[in-house]
Formats: C-alpha cells, sequence, structure tokens
C-alpha cells in the first residue's frame, strides 16, 4: 500500500496544493484516484461546524447525542474521521491531524490511521517532522507552485533544513518601567476549584508561580486549561471569596481587572483577527502597553522608540507601516508576542504559540522564546500540549481531568 507525506510551509496555498493532489503525476504514479478523497483536516471541520451554525445541524450523526461545536477538539475530530470512514473513501487526504489534540488523543488518533492504513491509500500534508506518520512510505515537498520528490524521509528533512534562520545575537529591548509587587509568590491558587451548572471543572487546585520562573501548562483537552488562565488573568468571576492571590492581592481585595491585565503579557494566534486591516504592525506592538485592540491614546516618543526597538529585535523594522496580514504566519506571532512583551511584564502567557506552524517557523518562535527566558526577568507561563526542543521550562503543571474535576500536579522537565 502506498502512502505519501508532502512537507507544505506553513504559509503555502493549500487550494493549489488540493489541486496539485488531484492530478499531479508523480502522484498517480503512485496508484493515488483522483476522485472520492476523504478530506481529514480543521478546514472540513470548520465547514461542518459552519454547517451547523446555519442550519442547526451538520447532515451526520455525532453519536454523542450532542451538537458538534459543543464537543472537544478530540471528540470533533473522532466523530469526523468516523464519518468520513462510513462514506467508503479511495484515498484519505490528512492535514493538520494533531493540531490542538492532546497527547493521549494524538495516540488514539495515530492507532486509528495506523489501521486504515491496511486497505486505504493516505496522503498526509506535513508541516512538522514529529507529525509524520510511520507508515508513510513516499516523501514529497511542495515548492513553486510544485511537487518535488525525495528518495527517503532524511532526503527531504534536508533539504527543508534551515529555510529561516532564528538570530540569536540580538538584544532584548528594555524596559521603560518598572512594577512594585511582591516577588513572591507572583500567582497563587490555594485549593482552588470551579464548577458550571453543578458540573466540576477543575477542583483543589494548589499551585504557585514564583518571579523568573518559566512554566509549562499542559493537560488533555477539556481538563481546565483556559479556566485556569482565565482565573490568572481575572477574567473569571469564579476566582471572587476563594484563596486566589494575583500579584500580591487576594482576589477581589479591591483591585480591578485593569490593575491585574497591566501586569500580564498574554499571546493567543486569535488575536489577529480582532484587529483592524488598516492597523500597521507597529500600531500593534504600541498598542500592547495598554491592552488595546487598536489606539485610543496617542502614544508617548518613548513609547513609539520602544515599539520600534521590538521591531528591530524581530527584524521586522522595514515593515512597519505594513498590516499583519501580509506577514508570515512566524512573523505574525513574533509581533504579537512583542506586544505582550513590549511594556516587560511580571507574567507573559504564551497560549500554544507554535500551533500550526512548520518546523522552520517554529524553530523561530522558539528561539523568540528562549531569548526573553534568558534577557528578561519576566516570568513566562507557556501553554502547550508537546515538549518543543530548544525550550527549557523549569517547571511543569499538569491537569488530570476526573468526573470530580481535574487535579493539578507538578511533575519533573
Amino acid at each position: 500500500m502506498n502512502h505519501i507525506a508532502i512537507y507544505l510551509p506553513a504559509n503555502a496555498n493549500k487550494a493549489l496544493v488540493m489541486g496539485l493532489i488531484c492530478k499531479h503525476p508523480l502522484l498517480q504514479a503512485h496508484n493515488v484516484f483522483n476522485n472520492n478523497a476523504a478530506i481529514f483536516s480543521s478546514e472540513a471541520l470548520d465547514q461542518f461546524l459552519k454547517e451547523e451554525f446555519l442550519h442547526g445541524e451538520t447532515g451526520f450523526d455525532t453519536g454523542f447525542n450532542r451538537p458538534l461545536h459543543t464537543m472537544s477538539s478530540g471528540e470533533q475530530k473522532k466523530v469526523l474521521l468516523q464519518f468520513l470512514l462510513s462514506q467508503n473513501p479511495a484515498y484519505f487526504i490528512v492535514d493538520e491531524v494533531y493540531d490542538h489534540l492532546d497527547i493521549a488523543t494524538q495516540a488514539v488518533v495515530l492507532k486509528k490511521f495506523e489501521s486504515i492504513a491496511q486497505t486505504i491509500p493516505i496522503i498526509q500534508i506535513f508541516h512538522r517532522k514529529k507529525e509524520i506518520f510511520p507508515f508513510i512510505n513516499h516523501y514529497f515537498s511542495y515548492h513553486n507552485n510544485d511537487l518535488i520528490a525525495h528518495i527517503n524521509l532524511e532526503h527531504l528533512l534536508l533539504d527543508i533544513k534551515g529555510q529561516f534562520q532564528a538570530g540569536t545575537d540580538l538584544t532584548l529591548p528594555l524596559p521603560l518601567t518598572t512594577y512594585n509587587i511582591p516577588l513572591n509568590p507572583l500567582v497563587a491558587l490555594m485549593n482552588v476549584s470551579v464548577s458550571y451548572d453543578g458540573r466540576p471543572i477543575v477542583k483543589d487546585i494548589n499551585w504557585t508561580i514564583n518571579a523568573g520562573e518559566f512554566w509549562q501548562l499542559i493537560g488533555p483537552n477539556g481538563s481546565g486549561k483556559t479556566t485556569i488562565l482565565s482565573l490568572i488573568t481575572g477574567d473569571n468571576p469564579k476566582g471572587y471569596g476563594q484563596e486566589l492571590y494575583l500579584f500580591g492581592k487576594k482576589k477581589g481585595s479591591g483591585e480591578t481587572v485593569w490593575d491585574i491585565k497591566q501586569k500580564i503579557g498574554y499571546f493567543n494566534a486569535s488575536l489577529t483577527q480582532h484587529f483592524s486591516r488598516q492597523d500597521s504592525i507597529e500600531k500593534m506592538i504600541i498598542s500592547g502597553f495598554n491592552d488595546s485592540i487598536g489606539l485610543y491614546i496617542k502614544p508617548t516618543d518613548q513609547q513609539v522608540r520602544l515599539a520600534q526597538e521590538w521591531l528591530h529585535f524581530i527584524q521586522l523594522y522595514p515593515q512597519r507601516n505594513k498590516a499583519i496580514q501580509f506577514l508570515t504566519l512566524a512573523q505574525q506571532r513574533m509581533v504579537l508576542i512583542a506586544r505582550a512583551m513590549v511594556k516587560h511584564p511580571p507574567l507573559l502567557i504564551l497560549d500554544e504559540p507554535t500551533a500550526g506552524l512548520d518546523d522552520a517557523s517554529a524553530a523561530l518562535i522558539i528561539t523568540m522564546i528562549q531569548q526573553i527566558v534568558n534577557q528578561s526577568t519576566t516570568t513566562i507561563l507557556y501553554v502547550s500540549h508537546s515538549r518543543e526542543e530548544g525550550l527549557t521550562p523549569t517547571s511543569i503543571f499538569e491537569l488530570s481531568p476526573s468526573e470530580f474535576g481535574a487535579t493539578g500536579t507538578i511533575v519533573s522537565t
């Protein structure tokens, strides 16, 4: 059985790639059919979610007696795969197979595709070498609107290695101000529990984050990571009345949400969707001083100067007047991280910063994060299912779900 992997840079045009797959002679030589394909991807899942939003149903039975949008990412992908199999496809096209899935769910999905591969050809589009299915036996890369064949995986990896090089000799811009807050603990959750409508989410969480530490938060899909983050950022009202301490103050002791947010830099890739298409990346970074989406207060000369120093640091100063949609995905992520760090907050939260990137792009982000670790006093909370080569968190906090609510454990690095 022939199974094919195609390396696709994160910013490539997927529509063109799909067109090539259906007609490219190199693929046809491996007996890949050009009809009745099952497409397993985030885009395919989004189409079903859109159908459900517009018409109230997806067109297939989820098997859980629940709407698709109420399921976790792992559950959604499981029911999509089951539906696709029911269509008796001639072959599978698989893209972003592990995105936003925890380690346990990744293993389940891999086992399912290993079973499928016994009887159905699979074409896997991949961005990270660690994603490649172990049963793949033919390798291609996408370059200049064409597919290039490689004799083996090593040949493919050698070809794509070093497409981007991350600089390591740049100096982090210095802060404009310092924060008058207790150093330890920076954040403390003491027997904190959260439930919604009687359903427990997290139970008796005990977690202390001190200044200068580098934490990674992990846990299966649906284990409460988002709930924990919302408590730390002050957005979750469930923190009131509990032993939750943020920057030296107990939650509900007179601080405002904005008092808390001023001390936090927050990265999430979805932030790009909230900015105007007219906003330049320089203005986006400046907006980080006030945690605003857009500029509503005239920035000081010092703020403009510091934002420009960050643009030099991420090597995007010549593009400072461009809108973010004209940058590569890696460059967009670097701009958002610079926006989160421009005020040198005591705490920087990085929520899945390498998700959806190719290996070369992820290397840029990893290098930038490690530079912040090495050259600043900012405490970092890094949220990701997987470990990244080159990142060195000092501690890991793992959430483990149960019917009584997820519990938390500190695990060794």
